[in-house]
């Protein structure tokens, strides 16, 4: 496979169990061959997305005095502001900063845990200056929830389990929002060379759920037959990827591949795009028991989902 597919998700939501069972193999293949696929039929609407583009947008345009006031790091709620970033160091590859500015918010409800509630679940940081922007936003991370939990109910079916498997290790989720605002070219000036609006990494946790605009600076993945690849855009549609974690959960059978988002191009000075990206992890003290063979492709060790992530999270942090 060298291209991400395109699933609709309809019957399995509405399908009889043959549906179901038709749309677990094919998720399967695409998580086994490249780790990515493109769904439709999520039921996520799709106005809620553009209204919360708009707002983003209106806080983006916010003077960076203003923006400073929120100011964020990696794995932090608020406002990541341009060089703070560098996706590619994930994998060992030194890079400039990554093209772009972030707000950023997620689960924020403490589990009475010091660490993990200092390091999983900060209280969120709203701007008055778009006070509409928790409420949208409050909104949609319970409709990605809701939709990760669902394609996790998928991912066990799809690996011969029940469709429950992965439940209990997610009761107390941590997850993360980042609305990504990629400046047009006419912005930044040249970028430096081999720097990436996103520079080639993998994701971290178990499933990424990406809403993305079109674009000639857009996302790629990488293919072992073809390399470099465009990932396919399909309106009112999500790009879902497997993180590090469900790989490791998956006993290697399914991969997290790399990807990348590429820098704005000289044919399109004035694009700006704005991409909205649900990470979805676990229960940070969960200890994840790879599967093991005929599951499994390899036998690893246990996982405690914290310090798996931390170790991540700290190496794409600039500065």
């Amino acid at each position: 496979m060298d291209t991400v597919p395109t699933l609709d998700l309809t019957p399995w939501f509405h399908g009889d169990p043959d549906d179901r069972k038709e749309v677990a193999a094919r998720v399967d293949a695409a998580l086994t061959e490249i780790g990515f696929l493109v769904v439709t039929g999520h039921g996520v609407p799709s106005d809620l997305r553009e209204r919360i583009r708009e707002a983003a947008k209106r806080f983006f345009a916010q003077p960076e005095e203003v923006k400073r006031a929120y100011a964020a790091t990696v794995g932090e709620r608020g406002w990541l502001p341009p060089g703070v970033e560098a996706n590619a160091y994930a994998e060992g590859t030194e890079t400039p900063p990554d093209l772009k500015e972030t707000f950023a918010a997620g689960a924020d409800r403490p589990i009475g845990h010091e660490l993990y509630d200092a390091e999983w679940f900060r209280p969120n940081v709203w701007p008055s200056e778009v006070p509409e922007l928790e409420g949208l936003l409050t909104d949609y991370m319970a409709r990605m929830r809701a939709l990760s939990d669902e394609l996790l109910a998928l991912c066990a079916t799809a690996l011969g389990l029940d469709a429950g498997y992965f439940a209990p290790y997610t009761e107390h989720s941590s997850y993360t929002l980042n609305i990504n605002r990629y400046p047009p070219l006419s912005q930044l000036g040249t970028p430096e060379p081999g720097q990436f609006r996103i520079g080639p990494h993998t994701d971290f946790g178990t499933v990424t759920v990406l809403d993305r605009q079109p674009g000639a600076g857009g996302l790629q993945v990488y293919s072992e037959e073809a390399g470099w690849v465009d990932a396919p855009y399909t309106e009112d549609s999500f790009t879902i990827n497997t993180g590090d974690l469900l790989a490791v959960w998956s006993g290697n059978r399914w991969k997290s591949n790399r990807h990348r988002v590429l820098p704005p191009d000289p044919s399109a000075p004035d694009e700006e795009l704005v991409s909205l990206i649900f990470f979805y992890e676990c229960n940070p003290d969960a200890w994840v028991e790879p599967l093991r063979p005929p599951i499994g492709r390899t036998t690893l060790d246990p996982v405690r989902a914290h310090d798996f992530l931390m170790e991540r999270l700290d190496a794409i942090t600039v500065g």
